[in-house]
């Protein structure tokens, strides 16, 4: 998608984790040898034309951190993304910078760059730059609230302080320096496509710690085996979201045709009747942080969000026929739990930054940055 079209306003708001459908890749009794788990330290994908270095990475959680990207200079991404809770937020929905009500739960960033599909309701919004613009300028609901006012405005906000344009040269050299929307949403997309989490507990056992979670985690991960969870909250990231060669739109499940006036999903974009109740399958890492659940949050705790998912006798799915006991519950709370990364929501290169402009002063930041600008540069590539 170019850029230059990324300026159209999308009627989807940015939502968080929730469950649409119960869980993971498990094995049942031991790691499965057969598809090697990755390791904590994997690198995540960029595409080609925003390769990360590590001052644009620095940039850009700045940005994210930085109220003035809301129009009174109250919200930031952090505001609704917060680190303690896997990059989510604690309300049903979120309400905006001039307290127009959210639709949407908000969705959690771990391990987003290997998403193909970045909304809860829209397949078409397939990059961290395009989803970026939702936030940040959208109408339907208003969050960041630059969506209508005049043009360029966000960027001649961060050209009046005194260290985002240093920042923005030492990122962006090929583009002189350039503050602009385009610019702003490359540096957050690289900043977000930096939020790795790969060492929980069950990341562990899954490479090898048999010690690493509980019997009952190991009972709850045998449970999401049998009763076919994996065939939407897939592979490592536990979300067939971000599946290689799955296609956006196959992504989305419905639970339940959505009520009169209620979230229609999908069909939003779609228009096609049988897409209606559909939402993009969410990611489970550190889901035991990210209360409230489902796409509205309506789902107050764990349990209550396991339950919504079995015993629908009037679907058509038979999965979502199955019955569930209390303690097939309580083992697969302990399984999501043992998705919960201390390392992730504790990282300090994930937090707040420090104040101070770090392009004159930091001389580790800008060693690193030049040794990454000549290894990218050379031809034998990084």
């Amino acid at each position: 998608m170019r850029r230059s079209g990324n300026r159209a306003l999308f009627a989807t708001a940015l939502a968080s984790v929730a469950l649409t459908w119960l869980v993971a890749c498990v094995s049942s009794v031991a790691p499965q040898a057969s598809a090697p788990w990755p390791g904590a330290d994997l690198a995540p994908p960029h595409p080609s034309d925003n390769p990360p270095t590590p001052i644009k990475t620095e940039l850009g959680r700045r940005l994210f951190y930085d109220g003035d990207l809301s129009w009174d200079g109250t919200m930031s991404c952090a505001t609704c993304h917060e680190q303690k809770r896997g990059f989510t937020d604690p309300n049903k929905t979120r309400q905006g910078f001039d307290g127009t009500p959210g639709e949407r739960n908000i969705q959690t960033l771990a391990n987003v760059a290997w998403f193909r599909s970045l909304t809860w309701g829209g397949p078409h919004v397939d990059t961290l730059e395009h989803q970026a613009l939702i936030p940040i300028e959208g109408f339907v609901p208003v969050e960041m609230g630059f969506g209508g006012k005049p043009e360029g405005a966000l960027a001649q906000r961060l050209k009046d302080q005194a260290c985002y344009p240093q920042l923005f040269r030492a990122a962006f050299p090929e583009r002189q320096g350039e503050i602009s929307l385009d610019t702003i949403t490359m540096a957050l997309s690289v900043f977000q496509r930096s939020l790795v989490s790969l060492d929980s507990p069950y990341d562990r056992y899954q490479r090898g710690d048999l010690k690493a979670i509980s019997d009952q985690a190991k009972r709850g991960a045998a449970l999401f085996d049998s009763k076919q969870c994996a065939s939407c909250h897939a592979g490592p990231h536990f979300t067939d979201a971000a599946i290689p060669g799955r296609k956006p739109v196959e992504t989305f499940h419905r639970l339940a045709i959505p009520a009169d006036g209620k979230d229609a999903g999908l069909q939003r974009i779609t228009q096609k009747p049988e897409d209606a109740g559909k939402f993009r399958t969410p990611g489970l890492r550190n889901v035991a942080l990210s209360a409230p659940y489902m796409h509205d949050g309506e789902a107050a705790t764990l349990s209550d969000a396991i339950r919504h998912h079995f015993g629908l006798a009037d679907q058509a799915d038979e999965r979502l026929k199955q019955s569930v006991s209390d303690r097939e519950v309580g083992d697969l709370i302990a399984f999501l739990e043992a998705l919960t990364d201390q390392g992730f929501i504790t990282n300090p290169a994930f937090a707040l930054p420090n104040p101070g402009c770090p392009v004159a002063g930091d001389a580790a930041l800008a060693s690193e940055e030049a040794n990454s600008r000549r290894l990218r540069n050379s031809p034998a590539g990084p």
